[in-house]
């Protein structure tokens, strides 16, 4: 098998140490030989300096939270610099994929024995993750797969964690295994179990706990992969899963971590990393060719990832409070309004409100208020109360003066269908 700059398992284990004491040798180094440039004049398509009304469409408030369907989340324009700065050189990427590896695992301290992928988002981590499981460094395995033929095939997870990004983990050619009790688990695992997935954010909803399900899985010495993509804040849970024990976890890139959109995070254990690195992009004939993550997403992980553990976390959550009380302050003088305010307790865990009414005395449903911003100028995007009453909205996506544009809109729809 042909992978690009010669790479295999054995070359990716032996560069991890060379790399961790110099790691700072090819970002520093190469960016301080190229003087910074001047402000770029644009001509044709963006001078404006909106590009999607350029295109026809229109930019929307985003009170829904980090959605990859709406962009995910807004970067800091210091990481904005830094990936510019990627984009004016050329780096062997699986070389550099290491090295940034090695810098995540400094950066969270992560157990020893433990390194870091930057992949083209969480869903690409599993996917990734899953398939070094399945093929070691086997390059037969790593072309044949999803063909399983010689490898383990089925992955236990349990039935309250099922959702649409296990997608990811079937693209392999594995079968889940659903279970909901312990004596299932126990009677499922097999010679074929290749690893125990667990859904973070459901955590709530599964008989076996977070915590439990990395014991079990130790206990029949299976591999257990964590898809905690929406799971930051708190900032801790970049590293305790794997202080649980977790042999690999995923993180989205582009979520609270205002990291690139179409970047993620795969931290586990530096041969099964090493492994998934071996099915992923750059590698050619790979499952994961596709998921391709460029350098200027490599180096933006990094950055981001240092911008975020540098945060005043408290003080950024009184401030996504203080939106919220600032548009409740506001709708609730219509009679009939009300709101309430919670945090969920896992994904997206930020302060959020619940917009409840009176249809009686408000006649219009949440669906169609909703709607009604979403058609208004400017165009505001606010969910539902996902099986609750009413509204639900979050405001850690929201810019200087858009929680007043909100207030001022949501207040004037609900007075025009009040009686």
């Amino acid at each position: 098998m042909r992978l690009n700059t010669n790479w295999n398992r054995r070359s990716f284990l032996g560069s991890l140490g060379a790399l961790a004491s110099a790691i700072t040798l090819p970002f520093k180094g190469a960016f301080a030989a190229t003087p910074q440039k001047t402000a770029t004049t644009i001509t044709g398509f963006g001078q404006t300096g909106n590009p999607y009304e350029e295109l026809g469409l229109q930019t929307v408030i985003n009170a829904e939270g980090t959605m990859t369907v709406l962009g995910g989340s807004l970067p800091h324009p210091e990481l904005e610099a830094v990936m510019a700065m990627a984009g004016r050189h050329f780096v062997p990427i699986a070389d550099l994929e290491v090295a940034a590896g090695n810098r995540i695992a400094q950066m969270l301290k992560l157990p020893d024995g433990y390194t870091a992928l930057v992949t083209s988002g969480a869903a690409a981590a599993m996917q990734s993750g899953l398939a070094g499981i399945l093929t070691g460094d086997n390059e037969a395995f790593i072309r044949q797969i999803p063909d399983l033929t010689g490898m383990k095939s089925e992955v236990i997870i349990q039935k309250t964690h099922r959702n649409p990004f296990d997608h990811q983990l079937r693209t392999t050619g594995i079968k889940l295994v659903e279970v909901e009790t312990r004596e299932q688990l126990r009677r499922a695992v097999n010679e074929r179990t290749a690893i125990m997935h667990f859904s973070n954010f459901a955590n709530a909803a599964g008989q076996i706990k977070v915590d439990e399900w990395v014991k079990l899985a130790k206990e029949y010495k299976i591999p257990c992969m964590n898809d905690a993509a929406a799971d930051t804040p708190p900032v801790s849970h970049l590293w305790d899963y794997a202080n649980m024990g977790y042999d690999l976890i995923t993180f989205s890139g582009g979520k609270a971590i205002r990291g690139p959109q179409c970047a993620g995070l795969l931290i586990g254990r530096k041969e099964l990393v090493a492994c998934a690195l071996l099915n992923n992009s750059p590698h050619e004939d790979t499952l994961g060719r596709s998921q391709k993550v460029g350098k200027e997403e490599i180096i933006g992980m990094v950055k981001a990832l240092e911008m975020y553990l540098n945060e005043d976390h408290d003080a950024l959550e009184k401030e996504w409070q203080n939106r919220l009380q600032l548009v409740s302050r506001e709708i609730t003088k219509v009679p009939g309004v009300r709101t309430e305010f919670f945090t969920p307790d896992i994904a997206n865990h930020v302060p959020h409100m619940r917009i409840i009414w009176d249809e009686a005395r408000v006649k219009i449903t949440p669906k169609e208020v909703s709607k009604t911003l979403r058609s208004s100028k400017p165009s505001i995007v606010i969910g539902g109360g996902e099986g609750h009453p009413g509204l639900g909205m979050s405001s850690f996506m929201l810019q200087p003066g858009e929680a007043e544009i909100i207030a001022q809109q949501l207040a004037r729809v609900l007075k025009e269908h009040s009686s």
